[in-house]
């Protein structure tokens, strides 16, 4: 992973020029001075988060393995935060640098004024992560790190932070890489996927994470206010993506970040957000003429749970068509020009319901005859199954799922 500083006069400035706490840029009075922010993501979405970033407001976007590193100020940094529907976290760059071992690492720790980024009383923890990096332990740069932050507070106001691996209130990374160690403040806390709208016994029974949910359509070439259905729809997270996507609501409307918890920060400084439901984010809003999104599913108790999710999430009482049915006899819904099928199967019973292979070819041809002239996408670890179903995929998109090697197969279907 890289984030190349820009050494033009435009680029950001690094902690270390923090003289005081008016230059901390989330309580700087300064509020547009650049920063170099990275937004991490799943494996795959890379290119397409470059392209949000861009969207939002980032400068000199650079795709990355598992992310993409953007210029932006404060204001773009929180509008990252709310906006992104692809980032799982957004980072401050604090320092970097060359290195040969943990202590270097550790000296250069020691050159951010950690006293402006958290106070004795708040708690902390930091996560390292390397690639062909030159270290004996990374156990070892996380001790180094974790040290820098304890002793600059300890020297100035005699106290030291508790560390809390589980929730602590602000949250450190480090990447190293074969040359160079860069220091981030998580600005976002929990993972960006996590939207605040999901109960805890509503994820239905394979839960997909929002911010690859919210790819998928994109990755199989949907637009927004085209047709577009999950007939596997289970708790309705593909559905619900697109459908705030559709009616411009703010992925993290209704949660909290991490960037509102840093010493100083004032929320005036940026739009008042409502943590109690998403609210509509600023610019364009697509609004297409009727229901546009759909979601089915053979098992009632699903399209129970994903109907009281939409709600939760803010989409529009119109905004996804929900409907009880078996994929072998679904029908596209009236009146609608040919559009997309986007769906991610649970990889167990569901399927297994569907029997043996004879059905799976009786479900491609049924898909291929009643929604002729559709895109299929298909998300799944089974390499086997445009064999399985009788189609042949027009794209195979690599995807990381968690920790399942998947593929997004896209079909054209007629």
């Amino acid at each position: 992973m890289s984030a190349a500083i820009d050494t033009t006069p435009d680029a950001a400035s690094p902690a270390s020029d923090w003289r005081s706490a008016a230059d901390v840029p989330w309580r700087s009075a300064d509020a547009h001075r650049p920063l170099e922010l990275f937004a991490t993501c799943p494996q795959g979405l890379e290119s397409l988060l470059a392209d949000e970033l861009a969207e939002l407001g980032g400068r000199q976007v650079t795709a990355d393995s598992a992310g993409a590193s953007c210029i932006g100020d404060w204001d773009c940094a929180v509008r990252l935060n709310r906006e992104s529907r692809l980032a799982s976290r957004v980072l401050l760059l604090l320092a970097q640098g060359p290195y040969r071992n943990d202590k270097d690492i550790g000296r250069l720790a020691a050159t951010v004024p950690w006293d402006f980024v958290l106070e004795p009383r708040m708690s902390l923890r930091v996560d390292t992560r390397a690639r062909r990096a030159k270290v004996r332990s990374l156990n070892m740069v996380t001790l180094r790190i974790k040290d820098a932050v304890v002793d600059r507070l300890r020297e100035v106001s005699g106290d030291r932070p508790d560390v809390d691996t589980r929730s602590p209130d602000v949250r450190l990374m480090a990447f190293v890489d074969e040359h160079r160690a860069l220091i981030y403040l998580d600005l976002s806390g929990e993972s960006l996927f996590k939207r605040g709208w999901r109960g805890r016994d509503d994820k239905g029974a394979a839960p997909l994470k929002e911010n690859l949910a919210a790819a998928l359509p994109l990755l199989a070439g949907w637009t927004a206010g085209a047709p577009l259905l999950d007939p596997f729809c289970g708790s309705g997270t593909i559905a619900i993506e697109a459908a705030q996507r559709i009616a411009a609501i703010e992925a993290g409307g209704a949660r909290r970040f991490g960037f509102e918890s840093l010493p100083g920060y004032r929320p005036a400084q940026a739009p008042a957000a409502n943590h109690n439901s998403p609210r509509p984010r600023q610019g364009h809003v697509v609004r297409p003429a009727g229901t546009s999104v759909f979601a089915s599913d053979i098992d009632p108790k699903a399209v129970g749970t994903a109907r009281a999710n939409a709600q939760r999430a803010g989409v529009p009482a119109a905004g996804i068509g929900f409907k009880v049915a078996d994929v072998r006899s679904l029908q596209p819904p009236r009146g609608l020009v040919p559009g997309w099928i986007v769906t991610n199967p649970p990889y167990g019973e569901r399927l297994e319901s569907l029997g043996n292979d004879a059905n799976m070819l009786a479900l491609g041809r049924h898909l291929r005859s009643a929604f002729a002239g559709w895109t299929l996408a298909w998300l799944t670890s089974d390499r086997q199954l445009p064999g399985r179903l009788g189609l042949r995929p027009r794209r195979r998109v690599p995807v990381m799922n968690g920790a399942l090697d998947c593929r997004l197969f896209v079909f054209d279907l007629g």
